[in-house]
Parts: structure tokens; C-alpha cells; sequence
């Protein structure tokens, strides 16, 4: 089996006036053209406003995706709409969430608003993976900083940033 790099579930929330104009779709296509991000699994869903399920969002070129991320949120396939399902494996942890956390993603949505569940493996990193667990190191923990932890930091991040950008810039002289 090939070595695969950390797999992250990304659950995008937009409301009932959202603005698909392509920009995302178009990001995520460089990112993995570049080779830094490899598109797992897709899958797009929404709360019906008049019966209050969650449905299947079909969108082209996604057809045959969404049975992963479709499994860990306990949504069945059948035909064209998916029913949610019982969360298997109770509170046992996939990708930083438990089953439980997936789940509210797609029940937590309001009626009108649908969500974007993109499950992505970070190509980059499969060295640094390997490296690290070859030096006997593991994983304590990982995650993206909330805004608020960022702006507690602001002034030393752009301070660095603009240390390392004059850096780049002398070397590219």
C-alpha cells in the first residue's frame, strides 16, 4: 500500500445566499495540482427547508464521490437522497473528531444553509510524516488556530512574516 500522508475532514458551513461562483473549486484544483493536497473524498449537503432533512447537494464532477465523508457523518446512499443512519462506533475518533462531532456537522446545519465536507490527505507531508515516526516521534496533537488565538499573537506573526518574506527576497537577488 502507498504511504499516505495525513488525512484532515475539512466541513465548510455556508448560508442560504451563498456565492458558488468557482473560486473554491479552483483553489482546491491548484493545491492539488501542485501536489500539496490530495482530494479524498467530496461531499456537499443541505438542510431541505421544507422537510428539514439533510439531502445530497449534486454538484458536477462529484457524482461518484461522497461515500467516505457520507459514512463518517451515518448518512445511507440510496437512489438519489441520503437518509441519515445510525453513527456507527460511538465516540471512537476519525481524523480529530469522534463520530459524534461529524455527525453534528450535518445536524447542526439550519434550514436553507448546506455544507461542503472535503477529506483531503496532505501530500506534503508524507516525508515529515515518515520521518518523524521513523525517529520514534508520534502525534500529541494538531489543528488550526482559531482567529482569536491568532490575533493574540498578530504583532510576532507579521513581524516574522515580513522577516522571512525579506529573507526570500535577498535570496532571490
Amino acid at each position: 500500500m502507498t504511504e499516505i500522508g495525513p488525512v484532515q475532514l475539512i466541513s465548510i458551513g455556508f448560508e442560504r445566499e451563498a456565492n458558488f461562483e468557482g473560486r473554491i473549486v479552483d483553489e482546491l484544483t491548484e493545491l492539488a495540482k501542485d501536489r500539496t493536497i490530495r482530494i479524498l473524498d467530496l461531499l456537499f449537503i443541505a438542510r431541505d427547508t421544507d422537510s428539514d432533512e439533510i439531502v445530497v447537494v449534486e454538484h458536477q464532477g462529484t457524482e461518484s464521490m461522497g461515500g467516505i465523508v457520507g459514512a463518517l457523518l451515518g448518512l445511507e446512499f440510496e437512489a438519489e437522497a441520503a437518509q441519515p443512519a445510525g453513527c456507527a462506533g460511538g465516540d471512537e475518533h476519525a481524523f480529530g473528531f469522534s463520530q459524534a462531532d461529524i455527525k453534528q456537522m450535518g445536524d447542526g446545519l439550519e434550514p436553507g444553509a448546506s455544507a461542503g465536507l472535503l477529506l483531503i490527505e496532505h501530500v506534503w507531508a508524507r516525508g515529515l510524516r515518515r520521518a518523524i515516526r521513523d525517529a520514534g516521534g508520534r502525534m500529541l496533537g494538531e489543528g488550526f488556530l482559531t482567529p482569536d488565538t491568532i490575533a493574540a499573537v498578530e504583532p510576532e506573526l507579521a513581524a516574522m512574516s515580513a522577516a522571512i518574506a525579506e529573507t526570500e527576497k535577498d535570496a532571490a537577488l
